[in-house]
């Protein structure tokens, strides 16, 4: 797919350099709103001043917009207008920016192309008219206008003119949630960034000014809803004080265009001893859903739905009834329908029982369930078939599910990408599975359609990401993961942005938009991801990591419980060769995919070297694109690497003029620490390998420091996101 460019444009390679950076601590995250360039400034300074909102004190939403325009434009020209709005006036002065809804007389008089702003979007235009400039931000709906009036900021803080706006824009997928994976005593799985941002324990009395800054950033990226809970969900969760908790969050985000989710314990009511089955055609386990779902919308009217983890690690399920996962997902959509509630169905499932291959445990049980779900029903589907691997080919589901809505689930925290220390932006693996081809009606049948509900006509359709967030004053662990938070934003308005061009506008907004940052940062942040690939998964590698908290290597660990739990279950090295046989000579999981996709990737001949282990076992002395041989190639992945790594410190280290110290000090030591674990990970790896195969190291290749017994010795008890 050929990614458009951001249709506000990015201009900012026309800007002249920007003063010099002032101290800052990440906290304000995109949204700074540092002064324009003075050409850019003197053309936006008239503008500055009071917003003709004429729905300003009926509508909190669109007051909300406009003190957002008027502080920000304040902020980018280094003024301070006065705030005594009156709306009759601002619309008549020579210069002024107005906004509102189809409710508006002035904005509906203007005759702008609302019905191409749907119910979330929004128009921007630039009129002139009888010798005054207009900029206009109008929408169907409040919402609209906020997500109008962001959008039109950071047009303006990444170069556009502030006098050629023309456009109309509405998201393409209309669930864009963030999954927290918080718990009720603040900790947060997989969570590299302090305690949750929840504070239960002081809510609902305390509603904490992050929540409105935390509301604030996500309806800056067109986020809509957030689950509060973890998936691994605690029965208390639905219970009266806990729904009290969740109604005060509730009542923050509202104005935002945010709605509240709550992942549900499926035993909730057994758990809680309020019934004495969870069996979902138990009329006794109907009844009490419906009437908890009376009592949550009670205290939240928006109440979006449930999020459910059912039947996978442990977790209960309507399968311990002999119930399918439809059966279970209906019977909590009922309860939820009167509402106009939904249900997030995770299909993560894997179970110790079906010993052939975990990448096909999905498919295998929801394949036969198409068309079985009710129609407030979404399917919730990892981007790939194992858990959020550094790189994995998109999950079989994709496309083979016609008759169901399914929405896709990344992940923002970097569980297996090194946490917050390692910089990786995950923009281009999302644009990857989004852009994948599934040929189920053809070619161009691309997850992103799958996902957006367009291949198959799907009115419920939507994105999950889980979140990153935390109480750090950073809120991600780093000030880079701020932009995988952004990217995932963006991409669930718009999936057919490139991650390039995000890359560019976080950049311009996070820092500097002079453009002798913003190309080489962008630069350095496109090739992070795959830097991180190379020195821990090459090859298609996939899980190899130090079981438990997934921090660091572990590829001989293979004493656990569950065969699926070692690493040594999904690279299978030995003496001949390496990887997962996913063909019909293996586990055949090749044949979940659509047959042009399964040929691609059954035949070595046709599959891209980045997959090749994920679906062959291959002998060390094959010979590989390059001319090399599998195992000279695995040398040279890991050794790429680690020399990517040491390429972005000095990429890093070249842009210190355009970054305030204490943002560039942590960037660089976070560096530090990433060059260390990158030779880390390639010495443990390849001391690992070369033990298994026999295999010894060409001259050419460094000898790793220490020993495979010392590599194995290496422990993190107590490494964060691992409860």
């Amino acid at each position: 797919m050929q990614r458009s460019l951001t249709k506000l444009g990015l201009a900012a390679a026309m800007l002249s350099a920007t003063a010099p950076a002032q101290a800052e601590d990440g906290y304000d995250l995109w949204l700074r709103h540092a002064p324009l360039p003075t050409a850019q400034r003197l053309a936006v300074d008239p503008y500055a001043g009071c917003v003709a909102a004429a729905q300003r004190a009926t509508e909190a939403t669109i007051a909300i917009a406009a003190r957002e325009i008027e502080t920000a434009i304040d902020a980018m020209t280094q003024k301070s207008a006065p705030r005594d709005c009156n709306a009759s006036l601002a619309a008549a002065a020579p210069h002024s920016l107005m906004i509102g809804t189809r409710d508006d007389p002035a904005i509906a008089a203007l005759g702008l192309p609302l019905a191409q702003a749907g119910d979330e979007g929004f128009v921007i235009r630039s009129i002139a008219r009888d010798g005054r400039k207009l900029i206009v931000v109008a929408a169907n709906r409040p919402v609209g206008v906020l997500y109008g009036a962001f959008a039109l900021l950071r047009a303006l803080q990444t170069g556009s003119p502030i006098d050629a706006f023309d456009v109309a824009q509405q998201p393409k997928v209309d669930l864009r949630l963030l999954n927290h994976w918080d718990n009720l005593d603040r900790t947060v799985e997989r969570g590299f960034s302090g305690q949750s941002i929840w504070d239960w324990w002081k809510l609902p009395d305390v509603k904490d000014q992050r929540y409105t800054d935390y509301a604030r950033a996500n309806a800056s990226i067109g986020i809509n809803g957030a689950v509060l809970n973890n998936v691994n969900a605690k029965p208390d969760s639905l219970t009266a004080p806990w729904i009290a908790k969740a109604a005060a969050v509730a009542d923050v985000l509202r104005p935002y265009g945010i709605k509240v989710y709550l992942s549900a314990r499926w035993s909730t009511p057994v758990e809680l001893k309020q019934t004495a089955t969870a069996d979902p055609l138990d009329p006794a386990v109907a009844a009490w859903w419906k009437a908890k779902a009376d009592e949550i919308y009670a205290a939240i009217p928006d109440f979006g739905g449930f999020l459910v983890k059912a039947n996978s690690e442990g977790q209960p399920g309507p399968q311990d009834y002999k119930r399918t996962h439809a059966e279970g997902a209906n019977m909590l959509a009922a309860a939820v329908k009167p509402h106009g509630g939904i249900v997030m169905w995770r299909a993560f499932v894997y179970s110790e029982a079906d010993p052939d291959d975990r990448a096909k445990q999905a498919y295998s049980d929801f394949k036969p369930l198409d068309g079985k779900f009710a129609d407030n029903v979404i399917v919730q589907v990892k981007n790939g078939a194992i858990d959020f691997q550094p790189r994995e080919p998109f999950h079989p589901m994709f496309g083979a599910m016609p008759k169901t809505p399914l929405m896709i689930e990344f992940q923002i925290t970097k569980e297996y990408l090194g946490f917050a220390t390692h910089l990786a932006y995950l923009a281009p693996m999302y644009e990857e599975v989004l852009d994948a081809d599934t040929f189920a009606k053809g070619k161009g049948s691309t997850v992103a359609k799958v996902i957006d509900g367009s291949l198959e006509g799907h009115k419920l359709n939507g994105m999950a990401g889980v979140a990153n967030i935390g109480s750090d004053r950073n809120w991600s662990g780093s000030i880079f993961d701020q932009a995988n938070w952004y990217a995932f934003g963006r991409l669930a308005w718009d999936h057919q942005l490139s991650s390039d061009a995000i890359a560019r506008e976080w950049a311009a907004q996070t820092f500097t938009p002079d453009p002798a940052f913003v190309q080489p940062v962008t630069a350095l942040m496109m090739g992070s991801r795959e830097t991180v690939v190379d020195y821990m998964t090459p090859l298609g590698l996939a899980h190899v990591m130090a079981t438990g908290h997934h921090y660091g290597p572990g590829p001989w660990v293979s004493d656990l419980a569950r065969p699926e739990w070692n690493p040594v279950y999904y690279h299978r090295a030995d003496k001949d060769g390496i990887g997962f046989d996913r063909t019909a000579s293996g586990s055949n999981a090749v044949a979940q995919y659509m047959p042009q996709v399964a040929r691609l990737f059954a035949s070595r001949r046709s599959v891209d070297d980045k997959d090749l282990l994920w679906f062959h076992h291959v002998g060390w002395d094959e010979k590989m694109r390059s001319g090399r041989t599998l195992w000279a190639e695995l040398l040279h992945r890991y050794d790429r690497g680690v020399a990517g790594v040491g390429r972005m410190q000095a990429q890093w280290a070249a842009l210190k003029p355009f970054v305030d110290a204490p943002r560039f000090d942590e960037v660089t030591r976070f560096l530090a620490i990433q060059q260390r674990e990158s030779i880390w990970w390639r010495d443990a790896s390849i001391a690992y390998f070369a033990n298994v195969s026999g295999r010894t190291l060409p001259p050419t290749v460094q000898p790793p420091a220490h020993d495979l017994d010392h590599c194995k010795a290496i422990e993190h008890p107590y490494a964060p996101g691992h409860h």
